[in-house]
């Protein structure tokens, strides 16, 4: 009887642990397009949240587990506030490390992505798209949560996300 509370409590201690360790994925990064064509990256953290280590990494189509060949990453901690860039332009004071070709490529996937790590509050802010995706887009657009959609309604979905 003693070996069954024991195997019960162990599973439920383990699963409370493990179900409060994880970040989670929140659509709080975008991408939209100037008039002049220039792709912007969208960062939207949660009120006066901290973020950290930024990125961009593009990888070809099909090769998801192989190293990024375009992009860029900041190794940055304690970064604050709304940012509003082109993709391939993070602000100066970040400091990032450019990899590849500064441009979308065709047949390329591409994830932007920011971290909040806290204890009991931790998420990404996290977008998925191709360079087909970004320039489907129509003036006015940005791509996130899969799909495109108004740049009031980022804003919406990234306050309610939060």
């Amino acid at each position: 009887m003693r070996r069954r509370w024991a195997a019960v409590l162990g599973v439920s201690a383990g699963t409370v642990l493990l179900s409060g360790c994880a970040a989670v994925d929140l659509p709080l990064a975008g991408v939209r397009v100037a008039a002049d064509g220039v792709p912007y990256a969208l960062i939207r953290p949660c009120g006066d949240d901290r973020y950290q280590g930024p990125s961009l990494d593009g990888r070809a189509r099909g090769a998801e587990n192989g190293p990024a060949t375009t992009g860029w990453d900041v190794k940055k901690d304690e970064l604050r506030g709304d940012a509003d860039f082109p993709l391939f332009s993070p602000p100066d004071a970040w400091k990032a490390r450019h990899r590849g070709e500064q441009r979308l490529l065709p047949d390329h996937d591409y994830v932007l992505r920011f971290g909040h790590y806290i204890t009991g509050d931790s998420y990404n802010g996290i977008v998925e798209f191709s360079a087909e995706d970004i320039a489907a887009l129509k003036p006015g657009q940005v791509w996130a949560d899969d799909r495109a959609m108004s740049l009031g309604e980022f804003e919406k979905l990234a306050e309610d996300s939060c």
